[in-house]
């Protein structure tokens, strides 16, 4: 079976999308709806933008969006997914493959997502880290003595853990796993704690868009973030998608079930090779590859 996943921040690069642009002008709507949805110039800011540009929230994540949604329409008919799955912000991309979004709906939520994000972010003294080569138990037993908010954000894959919580409580969690074993603790360039309890806010002001919004049935089976489970209930997907922001991606737990399901071959649809990397990290038996475009 093909599994098709979608990456999410973090995959973005200057000139992003730039080529398929120039080459295909089927996209050249979807640039066009784009800036009327978002009100300013994004193409111009993939295209042109510096790196800086691009790390802003509220730009990034509808970049990666569109440029994901890009693919899928120079692909057209010849898209025809076993299942799909999106890495964080990807779960959105993975929706509108899937046909549970349409595109201007999807949009929507990702800027309204992106938005509220950058809100909690200037709201709250956030940050995150990357903990290499240490055991998942270890990790998630730290954060629970270390005082605040801390947890673990991301299982990106074996080896790869990121934690998410306040500054303080992040940098103590750190000095703690460095010396329980791990090789690295790395804080990131990020603007705040993602995916932990620092974007409640966040996580209201979506529930009220996602509420409001136009859901579909899947025409394929998607592998939700929240619980690594294929899911087809168009409520299940709903309240799954709200408890994103404040909840771990599992990742790495994610696509493991997928092989079980009988996956073989995954095909990274967005920006950069990411998700490849992590998925030959998970296992090296699976083909992992791009569209042919």
């Amino acid at each position: 079976m093909k599994a098709y996943i979608f990456p999410g921040q973090g995959s973005q690069f200057t000139g992003m999308c730039h080529d398929l642009f120039l080459k295909y002008d089927a996209i050249k709507p979807l640039f066009t709806k784009a800036e009327e949805i978002l009100e300013f110039d994004i193409s111009k800011i993939m295209f042109e933008g510096s790196k800086e540009d691009l790390t802003q929230t509220k730009v990034t994540q509808p970049a990666i969006f569109i440029h994901s949604m890009a693919i899928l329409k120079v692909l057209g008919e010849s898209f025809k997914p076993d299942l799909v799955a999106g890495h964080s912000l990807g779960e959105f991309s993975a929706l509108v493959a899937s046909g549970v979004l349409n595109y201007e709906d999807g949009l929507k939520l990702v800027s309204i997502r992106a938005k509220a994000m950058q809100k909690s972010c200037e709201k709250t003294n956030g940050t995150m880290a990357a903990i290499l080569a240490l055991e998942n138990n270890i990790i998630e037993k730290i954060c629970e003595e270390v005082e605040g908010i801390v947890v673990a954000a991301n299982y990106n894959c074996p080896g790869q853990v990121v934690i998410s919580g306040e500054l303080s409580s992040v940098k103590l969690a750190c000095e703690k796993l460095t010396h329980a074993g791990a090789r690295r603790a790395l804080i990131l360039p990020v603007g705040g704690a993602f995916h932990s309890e620092l974007m409640i806010d966040a996580k209201k002001e979506l529930s009220l868009a996602i509420e409001q919004a136009s859901f579909n049935n899947p025409i394929c089976p998607i592998y939700q973030n929240v619980n690594a489970k294929a899911e087809t209930s168009v409520e299940k997907i709903k309240e799954n998608l709200i408890s994103q922001l404040t909840s771990p991606v599992k990742w790495t737990q994610s696509v493991n079930e997928m092989i079980k399901s009988g996956t073989t071959n995954f095909i990274e649809i967005g920006p950069g090779k990411v998700l490849q990397g992590l998925i030959k990290k998970i296992d090296r038996n699976v083909d992992v590859s791009f569209p042919e475009l």
